[in-house]
């Protein structure tokens, strides 16, 4: 391993194509927040993104938020749970996530409502669209987002929505991927008009370690950046 690849310079890399990148799109510097996807690292890869600042931490599982919490317990961090959250598991989404950006549909979003209701606390939430085409991506139908959002604003207060998240395509087709992340920002654009009391939608999570320059051309407020900042994954060692 070269001396310069570190998770400083890598992070530091990320960081500048963030800014090259919004520089291309016409955006302020600063204006895109970085999420990094710690799922499937070690608690003391974390602990390392921590040391240089970052205090937000994207999990797929809630299992692997409750294996790696305990051992970062002096960090001021937070958990973001990004990955397909099942309804049986909203009681520890519930308890230990700051925010969900993977809500998509009514059973989950009831299931924590009454679980955050017992706590009296509140959440914060994205609400997860599917705009590509493969079966293995999770996540709304678009054209059920208007009737979704009025329902969660009228039966789940304790859910605070703050904003839309997606995954594109698959593919080496940049077209295909931009389409994906063009649909969410036009999503946005008439939900907005919609004007849902207590709804807020300033924010648009898309973009990933392969895709997240052609995400913020088109609009992203945050991206999930996992193996760019914390290397290759070995999924047979997660946790």
């Amino acid at each position: 391993m070269h001396s310069e690849d570190t998770m400083a310079a890598r992070v530091a890399q990320v960081r500048q194509r963030i800014d090259a990148a919004c520089a291309r799109a016409g955006r302020p510097a600063g204006s895109v927040a970085l999420l990094p996807v710690s799922k499937t690292f070690p608690p003391q890869a974390v602990r390392e993104a921590a040391a240089l600042g970052l205090r937000r931490f994207g999990e797929n599982k809630t299992q692997e938020i409750r294996q790696k919490a305990p051992e970062l317990a002096d960090l001021d961090i937070q958990w973001v749970m990004i990955g397909h959250l099942q309804t049986n598991k909203a009681k520890d989404a519930a308890r230990d996530a700051a925010e969900v950006q993977s809500l998509d549909r009514l059973d989950l979003a009831h299931a924590l409502q009454r679980r955050l209701e017992a706590a009296g606390r509140q959440l914060d939430v994205l609400v997860q669209v599917k705009t590509s085409p493969e079966p293995s991506k999770h996540g709304l139908p678009p054209e059920e987002a208007p009737a979704f959002l009025r329902t969660l604003a009228s039966e789940c207060p304790a859910l605070r929505v703050r904003g839309l998240m997606t995954m594109a395509v698959q593919s080496d087709d940049a077209q295909a991927v931009r389409a994906c992340f063009r649909a969410l920002r036009m999503l946005q654009e008439q939900l907005r008009q919609e004007a849902i009391s207590g709804v807020e939608l300033d924010r648009l999570s898309m973009g990933m370690s392969g895709d997240f320059e052609i995400a913020i051309e088109e609009g992203a407020t945050e991206v999930r950046i996992g193996s760019a900042i914390f290397g290759a994954r070995n999924y047979g060692q997660a946790g």
